[in-house]
């Protein structure tokens, strides 16, 4: 079983290492998914909870209502 893993180790890493335009699109691909989770979260998915309730008691009480009504 490490052989097998040992030589698929092996392999990725030859082949990574030997590629051109393989780098520049992984980089591409590593700067989408930064931008995706990074920034679009910061300026589409607000933080719900923390702006509309104050402490940490009624903001559970809220997410066990919502998750009450929507098994019903």
């Amino acid at each position: 079983m490490m052989r097998v893993l040992t030589n698929l180790f092996l392999f990725f890493k030859e082949g990574f290492s030997n590629m051109k335009v393989g780098k520049t699109l992984w980089l591409i691909v590593f700067i989408k998914l930064f931008i995706m989770f990074a920034v679009l979260k910061v300026f589409f998915f607000p933080n719900y909870l923390k702006t509309n309730f104050k402490d940490e008691a009624s903001r559970s009480n809220h997410v066990r209502q919502e998750l009450i009504h929507r098994m019903k």
